[in-house]
């Protein structure tokens, strides 16, 4: 993976504890498209490499895990970065943590819904609420990136994550409502699971704009 600029860290001294939450915050954006690619090989009937793709979403989401305690433990150390900074780094790190979270449970849906035929409307809904939920995330990837070298930007990005999101608030209720029409083509826990599917979705998106909102904070102190 290329090597990311996000200068906002840098400014900050470089140690260890940044070295980590940079990887960390990265891991956990590209936890995103993993999802996507696996949703979409699932709705063309790619079973093997729908689950080989969410294999990979999980190997990734540990690895956030993993990350994220590096980080915890390395600012505990009493790590040359002042207070402040230590908090804005630590609230960062935490909200994509959850993310990476929420996509993790979301592709724990998939997994147990593989061998079901789920309805090309439904199957259709999820691939553009995920292809949206990379969108968001990309976005927001970009705005932190930008935090130090141009507030102006950063702010334009996470005013932009807000817009996909809620793009797919709009998708995500327009799937909800669809499933009194489906209901007789999927058994109640199929239902059950699939429900969850689009929550963990929606929750994911949320979160992209929970944080897009804390950039809005930390831009307006640059």
């Amino acid at each position: 993976m290329e090597k990311r600029s996000y200068a906002w860290f840098e400014r900050r001294r470089r140690t260890k504890a940044l070295d980590l939450a940079q990887e960390q915050i990265s891991k956990a954006l590209d936890t995103v498209t993993l999802l996507h690619q696996a949703t979409k090989s699932m709705s063309e009937g790619k079973k093997k490499e729908g689950l080989q793709r969410i294999e990979n979403l999980f190997k990734a989401e540990e690895e956030v895990d993993r990350l994220r305690m590096e980080v915890f433990k390395e600012l505990t150390k009493g790590a040359a970065l002042f207070a402040d900074y230590r908090e804005d780094l630590l609230h960062l790190v935490k909200r994509l943590d959850t993310l990476a979270d929420h996509v993790k449970d979301a592709a724990r849906c998939m997994e147990m819904l593989a061998d079901v035929k789920i309805p090309k409307e439904l199957a259709d809904n999820t691939v553009c609420m995920t292809a949206l939920l990379v969108d968001c995330a990309q976005t927001l990837r970009g705005s932190i990136e930008k935090l130090a070298l141009n507030s102006v930007e950063a702010l334009g990005g996470a005013k932009k994550v807000d817009e996909i999101e809620h793009e797919i608030d709009v998708t995500y209720l327009k799937t909800k409502a669809s499933f009194v029409k489906h209901g007789e083509q999927m058994n109640s826990g199929v239902m059950v699971i699939f429900d969850d599917l689009v929550e963990f979705i929606e929750q994911a998106a949320d979160m992209c704009a929970d944080t897009a909102d804390y950039i809005v904070m930390l831009a307006s102190r640059e």
